[in-house]
């Protein structure tokens, strides 16, 4: 009994501290995905909370893959349940944690410095105006 425990035990950690193929970097396709999970994460404001729980669940992405009730509110207005499929396949490689990060993080400052530039140019509208005023 002890034997057939620790086999498939053995069995079952197999690959989990197994490197992954080089190969299998993320198609242009999965990064799409994530880029839109990303700009929704933004949209809504919730770059903390998600940035945090996929940094907390990073070494276990594929229970985090499993978890996507987690998500599940945020992605069912973002994604159909076919992509929802896909997102989930694709969160369980190694890669896909780092990138889904790294583009929620890339879409944020693109949102921050987009509207910066905005009040910039409100700004020099509203100085501009002034200054015709003034005038």
């Amino acid at each position: 009994m002890t034997r057939r425990f620790l086999d498939r035990f053995r069995t079952g950690l197999k690959h989990a501290f197994a490197i992954e193929d080089p190969a299998e970097a993320l198609k242009p396709e999965e990064i799409e995905l994530l880029d839109r999970l990303a700009k929704g994460i933004v949209r809504r404001r919730m770059t903390a909370p998600a940035v945090l729980f996929l940094e907390s669940v990073r070494p276990l992405n594929f229970i985090g893959s499993q978890a996507m009730t987690f998500f599940m509110p945020i992605v069912n207005l973002v994604f159909n349940t076919a992509e929802l499929e896909k997102i989930a396949a694709v969160l369980e490689r190694r890669k896909s944690i780092p990138s889904l990060i790294d583009s929620i993080e890339r879409c944020e400052r693109e949102s921050i410095e987009a509207k910066q530039a905005a009040d910039k140019e409100k700004r020099e509208a509203k100085n501009a105006k002034r200054e015709a005023k003034n005038e």
